[in-house]
């Protein structure tokens, strides 16, 4: 499975973030490795990296919003759709805590999500949030 790949099953599992209780969270990656959404054949290493990931940028929400929210321009995540709200706090976890990717990388990747997954105007509203943090 591509990195690309990946990160969009790691959005598809952080969407939910927004619908679900914290209870109902921790079940949700079962439910979603079972689903239709994860391809049969991803390795068992693919499944341990998209539950490793989303636990972690789950883990920091309250200070990726904090950042997002001092960082944005007259917006704020109550503000922002769930879908780029979400492309955000995915972009800015892999900016700010994982190493491994580099921003450039990170802010692509966003960007290109966003147009898959957001409105007309996504691609260039995430891109211009990230640029906050590059």
């Amino acid at each position: 499975m591509t990195r690309s790949k990946i990160r969009e099953c790691i959005y598809y599992l952080l969407f939910r973030v927004e619908f679900y209780t914290p209870e109902q969270l921790s079940e949700q990656p079962d439910l979603f490795f079972d689903s239709d959404e994860w391809p049969a054949k991803a390795k068992k290493s693919e499944e341990d990296y998209v539950r490793t990931k989303f636990l972690a940028v789950l883990e920091k929400i309250p200070e990726i919003d904090a950042a997002v929210d001092s960082n944005s321009k007259n917006w704020t995540t109550s503000r922002m759709s769930k879908s780029d709200l979400t492309i955000i706090r995915l972009a800015v976890y892999e900016i700010r805590y994982d190493d491994d990717i580099p921003t450039s990388v990170a802010i692509n990747e966003a960007v290109e999500l966003a147009k898959k997954y957001g409105q007309d105007s996504s691609g260039s509203f995430v891109n211009g949030v990230l640029a906050k943090f590059a």
